[in-house]
């Protein structure tokens, strides 16, 4: 089946290399300059086309950004390898391309502004809400298989991972966040430290519950 190629409001195809640059300068200025500085003549001027060119294709600076969000941050997708520490460093590596890749910027400003954007916010919320769904479905079946104490601190543990990315991808020097191989090792590493912290918080657990309690104490 032949499937035809995207149209313009004119109803001329769209050349999809003009499609690209425009997309990557709208993420790039929504990246510089959040929602209020974001218009489309900034747009097309960093993308190097005319004005209209952005009007045949968008009708509104929300509807090209609605467009560029879509395109670039998809939902994350169940994870399922069948061992809770890859999982962790699939979802870590996925965490770092979407806040520290060629998008980062623009990422790291849509999970502050998109409760103020037209169209957005629902777009971004899925995108959140997806994160929060596949990598709490990694720990649930780590705790099923085994792999995770009862005592594991779910919130905690996430909540560390999480945050740990969204800092590095504010405080590692430009030219370490921009290395794809820098990152991979980075995620390899904080799962590491974050799954060696649970194993040492299991053992004090369970010291603490096998202890004789006081009340059992000869005196």
């Amino acid at each position: 089946m032949n499937m035809s190629s995207p149209r313009d409001r004119g109803g001329r195809p769209r050349d999809p290399e003009v499609d690209r640059r425009i997309i990557a300068a709208a993420l790039q200025v929504f990246g510089l300059s959040g929602w209020s500085g974001f218009s489309m003549e900034a747009v097309a001027r960093t993308a190097g086309v005319g004005k209209a060119s952005l009007y045949l294709r968008w009708t509104s600076k929300a509807d090209l950004l609605t467009e560029a969000v879509a395109s670039r941050f998809a939902p994350i997708a169940e994870i399922d390898n069948g061992d809770v520490r890859t999982d962790l460093v699939e979802f870590a590596d996925l965490l770092m391309d979407l806040f520290c890749g060629p998008d980062g910027m623009a990422a790291r400003r849509m999970a502050v502004e998109s409760r103020i954007i037209p169209d957005i916010t629902e777009r971004w919320s899925r995108v959140r809400e997806s994160q929060i769904r596949t990598s709490r479905a990694i720990v649930k079946r780590a705790l099923a298989r085994g792999e995770l104490s009862p005592h594991t601190p779910v919130s905690v543990l996430l909540d560390a991972l999480h945050g740990a990315v969204v800092n590095y991808s504010t405080a590692a020097p430009d030219h370490v966040r921009s290395d794809a191989a820098a990152r991979r090792r980075y995620a390899r590493r904080l799962v590491d430290f974050l799954l060696a912290a649970l194993r040492a918080h299991t053992a004090e657990q369970r010291a603490a519950d096998t202890a004789p309690s006081m009340d059992s104490t000869p005196i």
